[in-house]
């Protein structure tokens, strides 16, 4: 029944993650609503697999889609544009969450390395750092989320199938195509108001 139990909470957690990411690459709030539903379902997924980085990253995840979808919201209320603009990240701002990336996969793989029974300690906590880098810069429309997602997700694909998550495995793979989706099209959206002003020019 357990085994049953957690088959099925993997699937969901695949369909909501794909309906996820696929609405994210489309520019589609309703991305922010179905994450944080396949974040809840991920955190049981994950803790059961003793992956303990990757369980806490879902509440972090959480969070950041909260943030996310208020921030989507309040640019979608200005009147001055009808969304929030896709942008660069700042080099402040990367160098800033560079930094405090590195710093969390030392600490928090050394963390759980030596307290805890996680399985790939540091492999866990540096994936979850860059993902919760990338998901700050998609929660900001930073064009280069979708190129820490497409690094992430082949690095998750290994680790997931080394714990026989099979089938999550797989949807990273899944997912490192959508990020590569993600990045066209949010890169065509950019150029979109580029190219009008000049036809206006």
């Amino acid at each position: 029944m357990a085994i049953q139990t957690a088959a099925a909470l993997e699937v969901a957690g695949v369909v909501t993650g794909v309906a996820c990411v696929w609405l994210a690459a489309r520019n589609s709030i309703w991305n922010f609503p179905i994450g944080i539903v396949n974040g809840a379902i991920y955190l049981v997924v994950f803790k059961q697999a003793k992956l303990y980085s990757d369980a806490g990253l879902q509440l972090a995840f959480v969070a950041l889609l909260v943030y996310g979808w208020l921030k989507w919201l309040r640019g979608a209320a200005t009147p001055e544009a009808s969304a929030l603009p896709i942008t660069h990240v700042p080099r402040r701002v990367a160098g800033w969450l560079g930094a405090a990336g590195v710093l969390f996969a030392l600490v928090v793989g050394f963390l759980f390395g030596r307290y805890t029974d996680a399985a790939l300690p540091y492999w866990d906590s540096s994936t979850t750092a860059i993902s919760l880098v990338a998901q700050a810069l998609l929660s900001r429309r930073n064009l280069e989320n979708w190129l820490l997602w497409m690094g992430v997700d082949v690095a998750y694909v290994g680790m997931y199938w080394h714990r026989d998550l099979y089938l999550t495995s797989v949807l990273y793979a899944v997912y490192l195509g959508l990020a590569a989706y993600g990045y066209w099209q949010w890169r065509r959206e950019m150029a979109a108001p580029q190219a009008s002003s000049a036809a206006v020019v």
